[in-house]
């Protein structure tokens, strides 16, 4: 069996203010794609469906759309889980309708314990969970630890094994080793934030979600996708894409997909980065990450640097600001107003505006003239 392996698509999520809509629905357009020229049998997802638990109406509509293309107009069975990001509840509601077009969603421990079965492979299907669930579940008070819990799950999968069949977990935490970047929300649970990797070893392959760097984990056949889209500065240098999964004989690849709008990381003076040999080569839908060299205050630095750049998500300094030698004979005499216009350009690298030199001219006024608020 060949299956495609994805997760975290996180559909609703911003990039530090911007909507990442048409990202996102050009990521899918490749999976969609690939999927097609894999021939790929099914498609996983392992959990974060959603960005939020409650996601707005327009991101409902889009996962939907990406749902009923999937599955109903190009036939390709799905088998997904709940992350930390969704609401199970929430995406619960169809399940049963659901199955009649071979969706199968679990939400629950308990769903997981029954394997949704192909040919020649079964999975596993584990959402994320908390561990008082587990102890629900299991009707244990004194389960308080992660692994404990691992270990009783997976106990109670492999009752089920058929001995005949390749077994696949897809699950959605934290596993022991792997590394992370900026954009993932920390799972702990019972005290715990890792699941050790020797639990897992009696699946063929574990389809990971949750970390969205796919070298977050070097294993043979425990593997992170990785998220769709790039979520956070510390993702600008990673690849995105799908895992292609055969289990007989087993062999997965990874296949990269490329992002309408990257995020581009840059770093340099001032003065290097509005020259036009530097501007001109980032697209201006690009996100762009700023770290300027300067030990200098630049005044307006961060609407000057729009002018050239339009999308910036991240502005920061190499080296500490140092002011420069100001005559101290000439601040003196400056009067409070043009003293106080100089501290908050030099504070905020923006000119004090109208209205707020209006608000302080009337407060000194009061001081002056020795009133009381």
């Amino acid at each position: 069996m060949r299956f495609l392996h994805t997760a975290d698509w996180h559909i609703g999520r911003k990039l530090y203010g911007y909507d990442l809509a048409k990202e996102q629905e050009h990521d899918f357009a490749q999976i969609t794609k690939i999927a097609l020229e894999k021939k790929v049998d099914a498609i996983v997802i392992a959990g974060d469906l959603y960005d939020r638990a409650l996601p707005n109406e327009d991101s409902v509509n889009r996962l939907n759309k990406m749902i009923v293309e999937l599955n109903l107009k190009l036939k390709k069975p799905i088998l997904a889980i709940s992350g930390n990001h969704d609401s199970a509840a929430r995406l619960n509601t169809g399940r049963e309708w659901f199955k009649a077009t071979q969706y199968f969603l679990n939400t629950s421990i308990e769903e997981a314990m029954t394997p949704v079965e192909f040919s020649d492979t079964q999975f596993f299907l584990l959402p994320y969970f908390q561990i008082f669930q587990a102890r629900n579940f299991f009707a244990d008070e004194s389960l308080t630890d992660l692994t404990v819990a691992m270990k009783k799950i997976i106990k109670k999968m492999k009752e089920n094994f058929a001995a005949n069949k390749k077994h696949v977990l897809v699950a959605h935490f934290f596993a022991a080793g792997s590394t992370k970047t900026d954009s993932e929300t920390k799972i702990e649970v019972g005290g715990l934030n890792a699941v050790p990797l020797d639990l897992l070893t009696d699946f063929d392959y574990v389809a990971l979600g949750h970390l969205h760097d796919v070298n977050a984990l070097h294993d043979e056949r425990i593997k992170y996708s990785g998220s769709l889209a790039k979520f956070s500065v510390s993702e600008a240098e990673t690849t995105k894409g799908v895992w292609i999964v055969d289990t007989e004989p087993f062999h997965s690849d990874f296949v990269a997909i490329k992002p309408l709008n990257d995020i581009v990381l840059l770093q340099d003076r001032y003065e290097e980065l509005i020259s036009p040999s530097v501007y001109n080569e980032v697209d201006n839908e690009d996100f762009v990450a700023i770290t300027l060299t300067d030990k200098a205050v630049i005044p307006n630095v961060m609407n000057n640097l729009r002018e050239f750049y339009p999308k910036i998500i991240s502005l920061s300094r190499e080296n500490q600001i140092v002011d420069l030698p100001k005559n101290e004979d000439i601040v003196l005499e400056l009067d409070p107003m043009r003293l106080l216009e100089n501290f908050f350009e030099d504070m905020t690298g923006e000119k004090i505006t109208e209205q707020q030199k209006k608000w302080a001219s009337n407060s000194l006024e009061r001081v002056i003239g020795g009133e009381e608020e």
